[in-house]
C-alpha cells in the first residue's frame, strides 16, 4: 500500500538552485565579514585614533570577526564530512552488506574492524549464500587496505555472488573468482597508465588477494579449496583445533590456478560445532611489547562462555583484540562464525509435530 500525503502541491527547487545558493551562502558570508572588518577600519573614527581603547575595541572587533569566519568554515566542513560519511557508509553496506543471522540451518555472525580510521571496511572480506549445492561461504584478504583493495575486494564479491549459485563445483566458482580478479586488475592498471592505449602483460602485479572457499552440505560436510589463507578453527565444545593442515594452493593473481583444482574434504561439521573463519590480521595482531594475539586462547574463552552463540564468540574475541592491540590494530582484521544448529532445529520440529517436549536423554522405561 502506497500513502500518498494530501496537502497543497508546491514547486520542487531544483537541486542545482540549491546548490548553488548553498555555494553562494558559503561564500557570501566570509565575504561580508571581511567588508565590515575592513570598512571599520578604514571608515570609523574610533579605529583611527591611538589610545589604549581605541585599540582594545578594534582588537576585539577583527576577534569577532576572524572567530565567526572559521566557525563558519568549521561548521560548514563539518556538514560536507557528515555527508561524504554518510553516502560513503551506505556504499560500504552495500559492498559488504550483513549475513542473516540464520542461513539453511547454520547460525551465523560476522563483522570486521578496519584499520584505516573512519572506515568501515578495508581489504577484508566475506559473503555466505544458501544455494542448492548447500551453503557456500567465501573469506578473502586483498593485500593492502584502503580504497584500492576496496574495489578488488568489490570484484571479488560480485563474482562470487554470481559463481556460488551457477557453478555446482568449487573448483569452478574458483575459476570464475580468479577471472574477475584479473579483469579487475587489467582495467585499474589500464585507468593509471590511460597514455598507453593497450592492456599491460602484467598488470599490477604486486596485488593478490588470498582466498577460501567453504562449502557446507545439509549433511554437515565440509568440503573447502584454500588459496594461501589461513585455515578455520573448529570448535567442539570447549576444544580449538584446525579446520585441516593440507597445503593450500597459491593466492589468486601472481599465479596461475591449476586446470582443475580440487576441494579438500574436511570432514563434517556436526550439531553445536562451529567453525571460525579469520583473516591474518587476528593472528598478526601485536601488542605493545610485540607480542603476537592468540586467537585459539581467545577462542577456547568464548567456547567456555555459557552462552556461545556466534555473537557471542565475536564479542569477545573482539574485545580481546582491542584490548591486545590497545584498541589500534595495524590491519585489517574480519571474523565470521559458522554453527550448525541444523539437529536442534530437526528435533524442536519434531517435537512440535508429535506435541511433545524434544529431548536429547532417552526416557526411562518400566517393566509392567
Amino acid at each position: 500500500m502506497i500513502r500518498i500525503k494530501a496537502g497543497v502541491p508546491h514547486r520542487r527547487r531544483p537541486r542545482n538552485s540549491s546548490r548553488h545558493s548553498r555555494c553562494a551562502l558559503t561564500l557570501g558570508l566570509p565575504t561580508a565579514w571581511g567588508a565590515v572588518a575592513v570598512s571599520y577600519k578604514f571608515g570609523c573614527p574610533l579605529a583611527e585614533q591611538h589610545g589604549l581603547g581605541a585599540r582594545i575595541v578594534t582588537s576585539a572587533v577583527f576577534f569577532a570577526v576572524g572567530t565567526g569566519l572559521i566557525l563558519h568554515v568549521r561548521r560548514t566542513l563539518l556538514r560536507e564530512l557528515r555527508q561524504a560519511r554518510k553516502v560513503a557508509g551506505a556504499a560500504q553496506s552495500v559492498l559488504l552488506r550483513p549475513l542473516p543471522p540464520r542461513l539453511a540451518g547454520l547460525n551465523v555472525a560476522a563483522a570486521q574492524l578496519s584499520a584505516d580510521r573512519g572506515a568501515a571496511i578495508g581489504g577484508d572480506l566475506y559473503e555466505a549464500v544458501a544455494t542448492e549445492h548447500g551453503v557456500r561461504v567465501v573469506m578473502g584478504d586483498v593485500r593492502g587496505h584502503g580504497l584500492a583493495a576496496t574495489g578488488t575486494a568489490a570484484a571479488v564479491l560480485g563474482s562470487f555472488r554470481e559463481a556460488a549459485h551457477d557453478e555446482p563445483e568449487l573448483g569452478r566458482v574458483l575459476g570464475r573468482l580468479d577471472r574477475a580478479l584479473a579483469r579487475h586488475l587489467r582495467e585499474r592498471a589500464r585507468a593509471e597508465h590511460p597514455s598507453s592505449g593497450v592492456d599491460p602483460d602484467n598488470p599490477v602485479a604486486e596485488e593478490f588477494v588470498t582466498l577460501l572457499l567453504l562449502e557446507i552440505a545439509g549433511d554437515g560436510d565440509v568440503r573447502a579449496i584454500n588459496c594461501g589463507h589461513p585455515w578455520p578453527y573448529l570448535l567442539c565444545g570447549q576444544r580449538v583445533v584446525p579446520l585441516s593442515g593440507a597445503e593450500p594452493l597459491p593466492p589468486l593473481g601472481p599465479f596461475p590456478l591449476p586446470a582443475n583444482p580440487a576441494a579438500t574434504d574436511c570432514g563434517r561439521l556436526h550439531s553445536g560445532e562451529s567453525l571460525v573463519l579469520y583473516t591474518d590480521g587476528a593472528e598478526d595482531a601485536r601488542d605493545a611489547r610485540g607480542r603476537f594475539f592468540s586467537l585459539p586462547q581467545a577462542l577456547a574463552a568464548a567456547a567456555r562462555e555459557p552462552s556461545a552463540s556466534p555473537q557471542a564468540i565475536l564479542r569477545t574475541v573482539f574485545t580481546a583484540l582491542l584490548h591486545h592491540t590497545g584498541g589500534r590494530p595495524a590491519d585489517d582484521i574480519a571474523l565470521l562464525v559458522l554453527n550448525n544448529e541444523r539437529a536442534q532445529q530437526r528435533a524442536f520440529l519434531g517435537a512440535r509435530g508429535t506435541g511433545r517436549a524434544a529431548t536429547t536423554h532417552p526416557q526411562p522405561t518400566t517393566n509392567r
